[in-house]
């Protein structure tokens, strides 16, 4: 699988960068890398958000037990971080690459940040705002309109979610 993002230059001229699920996987793994230490401690959710040249302008993990912070969501914090590299709040040209479905809470921000494209392993059926519950990407009410990639490396995805749960169910 292949997108074409489009981008227009100062000259007016279209530059073409391509991206390939062969990108996603390799995100994805670094994800999953960096979840497996947030893990010790929070909700392993890692997310990263990648410009148009394919660089990483912002990363987040769950913070809301270490910040007691309800509003500690890894795509949230990726959020703030890329926001204040690229110095936009505007993100058309990006992706966020998460481990787990955002909640609906994160999927409206991404909405209400003009995300691209939003890619995740793991699909959420109780609170997933991209398919697992409900789709707010295509809601009427979605002024913005993105695409959503799920299913990127599902099956590691889950196995450390559900392993995570598990070991939280044994040490209550």
């Amino acid at each position: 699988m292949e997108i074409d993002i489009i981008k227009m230059k100062s000259d007016n001229k279209i530059q073409h960068n391509k991206i390939t699920s062969i990108d996603y996987i390799k995100w994805m793994k670094f994800i999953l890398r960096r979840s497996e230490e947030v893990g010790r401690v929070e909700l392993p959710i890692t997310a990263v958000i990648i410009d148009e040249k394919g660089r990483c302008i912002g990363r987040g993990s769950n913070k809301r037990e270490t910040n007691n912070d309800p509003l500690g969501h890894a795509e949230l914090i990726a959020l703030r971080q890329a926001s204040l590299i690229k110095n936009d709040w505007r993100f058309n040209e990006c992706m966020i690459i998460i481990n787990l479905e955002p909640c609906t809470m994160c999927a409206a921000a991404l909405i209400q940040a003009r995300m691209g494209k939003v890619i995740y392993g793991a699909e959420d059926k109780k609170r997933g705002g991209f398919g697992g519950a409900i789709d707010l990407s295509k809601h009427k009410s979605a002024h913005h309109k993105m695409k959503v990639t799920k299913g990127i490396l599902e099956q590691n995805c889950k196995r450390e979610l559900k392993l995570w749960f598990k070991n939280l169910r044994n040490q209550k």
